[in-house]
């Protein structure tokens, strides 16, 4: 009697499971901020009348646009691995560059904050990329350095550079098209820019690469070190132009700006889904972080009976559950 062979069988009945569980994973990651934003404006809308208002919200997408326009910079610069924690002082020294530039026209004050804040972002790639420095420790340093040259250009923060009523250059942050703020506008082309760049060209997929195994990115002979000078001049050149907006926007070069910007801009590219670790991050999810982040605070500006100083609580508290999170995320896609 011949015996019949049985047909084969799933080895491992859970491997589908499991599959799908990676997948859903990896999508809570990305999505995430999106659901919870969406959400949290629901709920705001149906509880604060003022919150749908045109006003409000015209506000908050132009609140949003300066810290978006560094968080962009700061999402290459996490993707690829690394860390800038340059950017509020970067910030800051911009403004008060644009405020001085004004007096030579709107070229003056656009191209002398993009050229200093983005040679501070090439020195920091050339030292990181070139010497094998830590990120932390380098940044940390330009962060010192920028501040230092703020002060020494307004003397102690005791001269404030004014933009004249008449200046062009004041469009650049007061100006309105349809009654939405040109910040806003020109916050939407780079984020359209950064997604082409970051998506469909092999800079950015070196940038991936590099962030998920730059030994691995070596061997394969993509340009890491060049990678590295760029993402870092990039967003010093970014952190710069959101300065000089800012400066347009205030009339004048505020010394005060900046303090704490680059820990904002840091946590708004986390909350959006891109890994400390680097080698994951989209853009979309840094402007979804950024947006989360304004309609946190307009809500406690909402409610009224809250310090301001919640704001920074709620923030930090809601940066290290999604830090957590995670970490839990990426355990479960492996």
């Amino acid at each position: 009697m011949t015996a019949t062979a049985s047909p084969p069988t799933n080895s491992d009945p859970g491997a589908p499971a499991t599959t799908r569980g990676a997948l859903l994973a990896g999508l809570a990651q990305r999505q995430g901020a999106a659901v919870v934003l969406v959400l949290g404006v629901i709920v705001a809308w149906f509880s604060f009348p003022r919150f749908g208002s045109v006003d409000n919200l015209r506000d908050l997408a132009l609140q949003s646009s300066f810290l978006a326009v560094i968080a962009l910079g700061m999402t290459f610069v996490i993707i690829s691995g690394g860390i800038d924690l340059s950017v509020g002082s970067v910030y800051a020294l911009g403004g008060v560059l644009a405020a001085y530039g004004s007096q030579w026209g709107v070229l003056g004050a656009l191209v002398l904050p993009l050229a200093v804040c983005g040679l501070i972002g090439l020195i920091n790639g050339v030292l990181i990329a070139r010497t094998g420095m830590a990120p932390f420790i380098v940044t940390l340093a330009s962060l010192l350095f920028a501040r230092g040259l703020l002060l020494a250009i307004t003397t102690e923060g005791s001269t404030t550079y004014q933009i004249r009523p008449d200046s062009a250059f004041l469009h650049l942050g007061r100006g309105t098209i349809l009654g939405i703020g040109v910040p806003v506008y020109g916050t939407l082309i780079l984020f359209a820019l950064g997604g082409v760049l970051l998506r469909r060209t092999r800079f950015g997929q070196s940038v991936f690469a590099i962030g998920g195994a730059e030994n691995s990115a070596l061997l394969m002979g993509l340009p890491v070190a060049r990678t590295k000078v760029s993402v870092y001049t990039l967003s010093g050149l970014l952190a710069g132009f959101a300065g000089a907006m800012t400066a347009a926007y205030l009339q004048s070069g505020v010394t005060v700006l900046g303090v704490g910007t680059e820990l904002d801009a840091i946590a708004v590219v986390v909350i959006g889904g891109t890994l400390l670790t680097g080698g994951a991050g989209t853009i979309i999810g840094t402007l979804v972080g950024v947006l989360l982040r304004t309609v946190i605070q307009n809500v406690i500006n909402q409610i009224g009976t809250l310090d301001s100083n919640y704001q920074s609580v709620v923030s930090g508290a809601f940066l290290l559950v999604v830090v957590v999170i995670q970490r839990l995320l990426a355990r479960a896609r492996r």
